[in-house]
Formats: C-alpha cells, structure tokens, sequence
C-alpha cells in the first residue's frame, strides 16, 4: 500500500536526493529552478513523500519564495518525482495535490510550479501569461504555472526569488 505523508529529514533525505539522481540524472541542478532552491531551504511539513514498504517511492518538494517588488510570498512546487517503476498512474498528482493542500492549510496564498500543463492542470495549475512571472535564468514561459491556495496567485507579478 502506497502511503504520501509528510518528509521526515532524518528518515528520507537520503532516498529522496537518490530519486531524484535516478529520475532527473546529474544535469537538473543546471536548471534555472535550482537558483531557487539553492538559497533556501525546502519546507518538510509541507513536502510529501510516497512510500511503499518503508521506500520511498514518490517526492514533491516545497520551497518559499517572494514575487516582484511587491514581495509577495508563494510557494514553490518541485521537484516532484516517481520511481519509474511507478509511472503512469498519476501518482506525481496525487503526490503534488497532498502538498498543495498542505500549503493551503498552512496559510499559503499561492503556488508556483514549472511543468507541464497537461499533468498539472489536473491539480488546478494554470499557465500565466507570458513574462508575467520571470526567473533568475531562462525558463519556457510555456511552462510556468499557479494556483491558489489561501489566497490570490493572480496578484503574482514581477522577478521571482528566494525570500
């Protein structure tokens, strides 16, 4: 039985950095997402991760942001991964729904993601317009998506950063 729960640090981290060498290989950290997340710090009551026999099997990471001069604060969704072994049954969305409501629980206003549309749109995801959202490298405008969580995502604009 497949369980999403909560990261715990100290029992996953190690298996969730082998999950993503194994699915996204070395070359992700040359992302411009990494700019993101390499000055701030993933939220594990936010993050979740499935597992099946104490293995992780499933993760979607959460990261703090700030957007535009307005500073507006969001979260960051990704990466998400899955084992290939367990692809194709939509277990990233189940995954990254977990941590959306999560994020709304906690307060959260909006969610920001970089993906694709035909997967994440199922979570609620929409694709901005073009340079509305702008990051710290270049990035498929076609990509980059929000949602809400406890407030507005459409109050997004502007440079996104790490708070």
């Amino acid at each position: 039985m497949i369980e999403i729960v909560p990261e715990n640090p100290a029992q996953h981290a190690d298996a969730i950095e082998d999950l993503f060498d194994r699915t996204f290989g070395p070359g992700h950290f040359a992302k411009t997402a990494e700019r993101l997340r390499e000055y701030s710090a993933s939220l594990p009551h936010i993050n979740r991760v499935a597992v099946e026999d104490g293995r992780v099997i499933g993760v979607c990471r959460v990261w703090p942001l700030v957007v535009g001069e307005a500073r507006r604060p969001a979260l960051f969704y990704g990466p998400v991964a899955v084992d290939p072994a367990y692809r194709g049954n939509f277990l990233s969305l189940r995954i990254t729904e977990a941590a959306l409501e999560a994020g709304k629980a906690a307060g959260w206003p909006a969610a920001v993601l970089i993906g694709a549309f035909s997967l994440f749109g199922k979570a609620g995801f929409t694709v901005t317009p073009k340079n509305r959202l702008t990051f710290p490298g270049p990035q498929d405008q076609g990509r980059v998506m929000v949602r809400d969580l406890a407030g507005d995502a459409s109050e997004l604009e502007g440079l996104v950063t790490a708070p």
